[in-house]
């Protein structure tokens, strides 16, 4: 082609280039991770800039050297919070307008029907997915083992009236289909699965639980200390509780005073007779009580914690905040500060990049070691590789001991940042002594003893493997984001160039053998559409063999390439007919 000609093409050469990197994915993003320096640095002058009463009563309180802040992000379409700790994000949280948060909320359902099998029940609560509700979650709660209870506040005459506890067996007669039931959902629709609901309720305040079908009153043996177990016992036998309920203290309830738990209880009943009200009225399937949105629950959420500032960006969601955290704390509401700068908020924390990283399969550690993460279907791995820290020093025990202490400090805020549930499998690189095999099992528990989500830990194994199991409420963070690849269907590979140019030889030599048969003396002419990568191998690399083919059967190939079709995708048409061979 000469300098004209080229020149004369130029705007349908750009408008060719734009359709070939539309038809590819876009480049990955690869910002250079930020150290944990300069984050906490970062993190240090925000803390510097605090108002001078905050700084002065967190001297007096002697609190740890850390600085904890909530950052919400307010969009149209989604709200993120994101909490970091001197700077490293440690949470993130996402809430769209099109999520329905049904974990913890309480629905008047109908009951489908009961598989004897599954030994459970399918109720209608008005979504496309019937809910499931197992047998065991039909009956009342056993103890709790987490919860020590201190009183029980029962009915007056109960005794009396109830005959023996109903079991298993009379599930079916006691809730035939067709029966009205109200349900709470304690684990969302995840992948295919309808929601996970129990008949047994709860519902949260900020220091205690309200479970109003359960007379139990306990405290979380999550608090240690004997003197406030003590101090605590002896507040729950004094506050006024309706017959019939009972309360849990949370964890966060430790060392507040007295008046803050019977406000607490307060908003508690009152938030439950509106709920029976609705229990009364409202015609199955209803919801009769749904979670607050992600800026209210942090809300309630940052009140029960140690948190030094929230910065939101939006005017609405600052002012609704202010509002609800000077109901129950008027001297937490000077912590929470608008953002105005023109650089959106997450940019300018660097929460931006830091996300970015979450999603990546491979994260790097401090010390030149990597993590490797991938989910299943059954199951999390993560892989813990030495990487470029294999060669750094003689003393290789204490690099291995040293990458693996890193690892599992990164894979316990990863597991918390992509909210990963489930069984996780945990591959640490090998330690031959016993006592660095504990020191990280230990590390581990401690890291992950500060997680919301109930977790169970086992020991590292003989293979070297540890293996956990976290609650799972709803889908991790990463299926939220993403959807599985329709182009390789979720598998993450496609056939190679070779395994098509094999598999449409195949297919060739069985068209052209049944044309062959028909013995009617015609030459026939075939077409072949398939993409461009395949066509490329099959000019270059197998040439002769489809030269071979033409002669043997005594049909010709002609070829149609397209890179709009799919890769594993072919097609053999007759030239003269159109008649499609499969």
């Amino acid at each position: 082609m000469n300098d004209q000609q080229s020149n004369s093409g130029a705007p349908h050469k750009d408008a060719a280039r734009i359709e070939e990197e539309l038809a590819n994915p876009p480049p990955q993003k690869h910002s250079e991770p930020l150290t944990s320096e300069q984050l906490k640095n970062e993190s240090k002058e925000r803390a510097a800039d605090r108002p001078i009463l905050q700084k002065i009563l967190s001297i007096f309180r002697k609190e740890k050297g850390t600085f904890r802040e909530l950052v919400i992000n307010s969009e149209p379409l989604e709200k993120r919070v994101a909490l970091l700790v001197d700077g490293t994000l440690d949470r993130f949280e996402i809430e769209r307008d099109s999520d329905n948060r049904m974990v913890g909320g309480i629905y008047k359902g109908r009951i489908k029907n009961l598989d004897p099998g599954l030994k459970a029940a399918f109720v209608d609560i008005g979504y496309n997915k019937n809910a499931f509700l197992h047998y065991w979650d039909m009956l009342p709660a056993a103890a709790d083992s987490s919860v020590e209870v201190v009183r029980v506040n029962k009915k007056k005459g109960a005794d009396q009236k109830q005959g023996a506890a109903p079991t298993v067996k009379d599930i079916p007669s006691l809730y035939p289909p067709g029966s009205e039931i109200v349900i709470q959902v304690t684990k969302g629709p995840i992948g295919t699965k309808g929601p996970r609901t129990t008949t047994n309720l709860s519902l949260p305040g900020r220091y205690l639980i309200l479970t109003p079908f359960s007379d139990g009153c306990g405290i979380s043996r999550k608090i240690e200390d004997p003197t406030e177990r003590k101090r605590l016992k002896t507040l729950i036998n004094e506050l006024t509780i309706p017959e019939g309920m009972g309360v849990i203290v949370r964890t966060a309830g430790e060392g507040k005073k007295p008046r803050y738990f019977v406000r607490d209880l307060h908003l508690l009943l009152t938030k439950w007779k509106e709920i029976q009200r609705k229990m009364d009225t409202d015609r199955a399937p209803a919801c009769l009580y749904q979670e607050p949105d992600i800026v209210e629950r942090t809300v309630r959420d940052f009140l029960t914690e140690d948190i030094d500032r929230v910065l939101i960006d939006n005017e609405a969601d600052f002012k609704r905040t202010q509002e609800l955290v000077s109901q129950i704390s008027s001297r937490s509401r000077g912590k929470i500060a608008y953002y105005k700068e023109s650089i959106p908020v997450f940019e300018r924390y660097n929460i931006e990049r830091q996300i970015e990283q979450t999603f990546q399969r491979r994260v790097t550690l401090p010390s030149g070691g990597e993590i490797v993460i991938d989910e299943t279907e059954a199951l999390i791995s993560i892989d813990v590789n030495t990487g470029s820290h294999k060669s750094r020093s003689g003393d290789e025990k204490n690099t291995i001991f040293q990458v693996n202490m890193e690892a599992a400090v990164e894979i316990s805020r990863q597991i918390r940042l992509r909210n990963i549930g489930g069984l996780v499998i945990m591959d640490f690189i090998d330690m031959k002594e016993r006592r660095h095999r504990n020191s990280v099992y230990d590390k581990m528990v401690e890291l992950m003893s500060e997680d919301k989500a109930k977790t169970h830990i086992l020991p590292i194994s003989q293979l070297g493997i540890m293996q956990m199991t976290r609650q799972r409420q709803q889908e991790s963070l990463s299926a939220n984001i993403y959807t599985g690849c329709p182009y390789c269907r979720g598998r993450a590979v496609v056939k190679s160039a070779t395994t098509m140019s094999v598999e449409l030889q195949r297919k060739l030599s069985s068209v052209a053998r049944r044309l062959q048969a028909r013995k009617d003396g015609r030459e026939y002419a075939l077409r072949v559409h398939v993409h461009p990568s395949i066509l490329e191998r099959l000019r270059v690399e197998d040439s002769e063999l489809l030269v071979r083919i033409e002669k043997t059967y005594g049909i010709k190939l002609a070829f149609r390439a397209d890179p709009n079709y799919h890769v594993e995708n072919f097609k053999i048409i007759n030239a003269m007919t159109n008649e499609e061979y499969r």
